[in-house]
């Protein structure tokens, strides 16, 4: 078993797998809304330009450039706003916790892309390319 305190030479490649499945987790709540795909959304799919589907156009095209890590930083930003605008109007009015409001995922969202938005994109990613 590897002593603990060396764990941390692990950071910059946890950071970027916590990245990747977070952006592709993302990306797929998008393509639910934009294209049905995995499957269309139980309450319909967005009008064009509306907020809905302005939201998924990010979550979209914002998922894609985290899961490559390029413009990491501000991505995050957006998709971390994105997603507390998404709780406070979607499920903060319904109760104040949580657990109760449907608002787990995106609250989770909002601070993984906050830390995102901080940490930088970790390993594997675009943005660290010299030149």
């Amino acid at each position: 078993m590897p002593r603990l305190d060396s764990l941390g030479r692990f950071a910059p490649h946890s950071l970027a797998l916590l990245r990747i499945v977070t952006a592709l987790t993302f990306f797929t709540h998008g393509t639910q809304k934009l294209f049905a795909f995995p499957v269309a959304p139980s309450w319909g799919m967005p009008a064009a330009f509306s907020l809905s589907w302005t939201a998924a156009v990010l979550e979209v095209v914002g998922g894609l450039l985290i899961a490559v890590g390029f413009l990491t930083r501000p991505t995050a930003f957006v998709l971390s706003g994105l997603m507390a605008v998404a709780y406070w109007m979607a499920h903060a009015p319904k109760s104040f916790y949580p657990l109760l409001n449907g608002g787990e995922p995106a609250l989770l969202f909002c601070f993984i892309f906050f830390y995102i938005f901080f940490a930088g994109p970790g390993s594997f990613a675009l943005d660290n390319r010299k030149g």
